[in-house]
This record gives C-alpha cells, structure tokens and sequence, in this order.
C-alpha cells in the first residue's frame, strides 16, 4: 500500500493523495487577469491525478505584482476572471485547487524572465516597490519604499479581501507566500528588515506580520477552510533566515491554526549559496514536521516515485510538492501510481490509455 496514495486531510478538504502541484508563476495575466493560458495550462494539470493544485503566486495588490503580467485578486475584474477558469477546471475534475495569495515587495515591478528579468523603474513602465526597509533586492535595482504602518494594516486588509473572493469563487485551499525573497519574507529575514518599529529587530517583531497575515486570513474564510503558508526554510545567507526561526515560525503558525507549512528555501538575497541536489529541502520538512508537529511540504527536485514514497514513509513529511517536474512531465501522478501499484483519478475520456502492462490504473467508480 503506497503512502504516497494514501488519503489526506488538511482542515475541511480530503485529499485523494498526497501529491500536490506547487505554484508556478506563468507571466500571462493581463492587467492581473487570468487568460486563456491559464484555462489551459491549469486545466492541463487539473488531468493529472494529483491531490491538490496550487495556482501560481497570485498578487493581492497591483503594486505587489512580481511582474505586469502576474496573476492578481483584488477587484471584481480580477475575481471574475479567474472565476471563469475555476469552473472550467473544476467541470472536468475533481482536484482540489488551492490558491497563493502574494506580494512581491522589493522583488515586484521586473520583466518576466524570457524578457530578461530584472527590475522595472518607474521611468521605464514599472512601479514603486514596497519593503520593510528602504535596502533593494539588487543593487542596480530601484530603491524600495519602507512601508509605513498604515501601509501595513492596509495589507492585511488586502489579503484577507483576497482570501474571501478566492474562496467565493470555489478554491478549496489557501496558501499564503512567505518564502523566495518576497514582501512577508523579506520581513522576516534580518537581511531585509531592518526596522526599529513593532515589526522589526527581534524574531517576534519580525514574524509579527506574517502571523496578523494569516489571522487576517483565517478570519476572513470560513471555519475548517484550510490555510497555510509557504516559506523559505533558510536564506542561505550568514546572519539571514535560517532553520532555527523557521521552526519557531512554525510553532508561532501551528498556534493560529495554520493547517500545513510549505518547506522551500533561498530567494532572498543574491549572496545566497545554495547546496543543490535531489530532495535537497526535504532536511527543512523533517526538522519542522519533528519538532512541531505541523502538516509538511517538502518540494524542491523530488522527480521520482521512489524518492516520493520514501519521504513519505519515513515520515519527513506529509505531502510532496513537484513544480518543473510536473510540467515535464504533466502525467507524473500517473506513471507513478503504476510503479508502486496505485490507482489515480484520471478523465473517463483517458481511461483507453492504460498501457498493456498496467492494469487498473484509474479510479472508475
């Protein structure tokens, strides 16, 4: 019996496995709106078998866009939009989607990466970028505006009017971005956040707003309805972000009713040094599932069935995420369940491609 296949719940939503489809950003929103890409694209990987699908970083403010053609929720226009893919998706499948909610900070206002990537001023079509401290990303990059407190208690507002239209518009799951270098992990991380305010200095003050993120969150949903929160396990950086907040972070989150953490790492600084190798996150899933016992996401080059349910198994964590793996190769649920003996959802319309050797791959009843 696969644990990988095995049934999970997080607050109100039983999933059918534990594999989940990571959020990717697809730089093909206009002014914020879903387009035609997404139907496809996510309709695309709504067929494939997975528990639960995350659509990409979606921001919660213009300003907090990682680019101008980033997703966003945060009018009518926005909400109806990505309303229309939802019921889409969800005519021809049965995965849970789940949404995560963003802003970008000083990382917002760059080109989408096959235009190159890299900052927008305002002079060249971008905009003023927000931080929690006046210190930008790179140094080439435009200044970022410290956030005033009135800045902040705005943002919570926006988050949580985002977090009530996503789940007007039938997702099942929210996700709140706190990791790759992004505005509530650039206030967490002493590289960024330099404050001398509530929201600054000691780890408590630091982590001040990602927690009022994911109560304004919380409050705003309705009861069971699951939320978590993604991080960035280490900065990678000396003196940054490390293992030892995250997991004091963790244990802060587990204490609001968080539902899952989502372990990935880096994205802050451009110092950062990172040790890439398979499964070279999953260490950040283990340490926080031990010592806190919170729902965990490993993610990060897990590519094969066998590393998956080994994870698993031994209890590093809940849940496995793939992201590039899975648009390699948007069957990966599939040729998993049929090497360790599993049975996937997959469309009626797909039942006639089992192979010869593969019998009773998909769930028919």
């Amino acid at each position: 019996m696969s644990l990988l296949f095995s049934n999970y719940t997080l607050g109100n939503l039983a999933l059918s496995n534990r594999i989940v489809i990571a959020p990717m950003c697809q730089y093909s929103a206009d002014e914020g709106k879903a387009t035609s890409w997404h139907e496809i694209h996510l309709g695309h990987l709504a067929l494939s078998g997975a528990g639960l699908l995350i659509v990409e970083a979606t921001a919660v403010t213009p300003e907090g866009r990682i680019s101008p053609q980033d997703l966003g929720l945060w009018d009518d226009a926005t909400e109806q939009a990505l309303a229309a893919v939802v019921a889409t998706v969800k005519t021809h499948s049965p995965i849970a989607l789940g949404i995560q909610l963003a802003h970008a900070g000083r990382k917002a206002s760059t080109h989408a990466p096959w235009f190159g990537g890299g900052n927008i001023s305002p002079e060249r079509g971008g905009w003023q970028t927000l931080a929690p401290s006046a210190i930008p990303f790179a140094q080439t990059d435009t200044r970022p505006q410290a956030m005033t407190l009135a800045q902040i208690e705005a943002l919570k507002a926006d988050f949580a009017a985002a977090a009530k239209r996503a789940e007007r518009i039938g997702f099942n799951l929210i996700e709140i971005h706190a990791a790759h270098g992004y505005l509530l992990h650039q206030f967490l991380s002493p590289l960024a956040n330099q404050r001398q305010d509530q929201y600054g200095g000691s780890l408590e003050n630091r982590m001040r707003l990602t927690l009022e993120v994911v109560q304004a969150v919380r409050q705003a949903v309705s009861p069971g309805f699951p939320v978590g929160v993604r991080i960035s396990g280490s900065d990678w950086v000396e003196g940054g972000w490390d293992i030892e907040q995250s997991v004091k972070l963790a244990q802060a989150l587990k204490s609001l009713d968080c539902d899952y953490i989502h372990v990935s790492s880096g994205g802050l600084s451009t110092q950062q040094k990172i040790p890439v190798g398979p499964g070279y996150q999953v260490s950040f899933a283990r340490r926080i599932k031990a010592e806190t016992g919170l729902n965990t996401i490993a993610v990060g080059l897990i590519t094969d069935a066998e590393q998956a349910e080994t994870i698993v198994a031994a209890g590093d964590a809940d849940m496995i995420a793939l992201a590039r793996a899975v648009l390699y190769d948007p069957r990966w649920p599939w040729h998993a369940a049929a090497k360790l003996g599993a049975k996937i959802n997959g469309p009626r319309q797909y039942w006639r491609s089992e192979p010869h050797n593969v019998k009773n791959l998909f769930n028919k009843d």
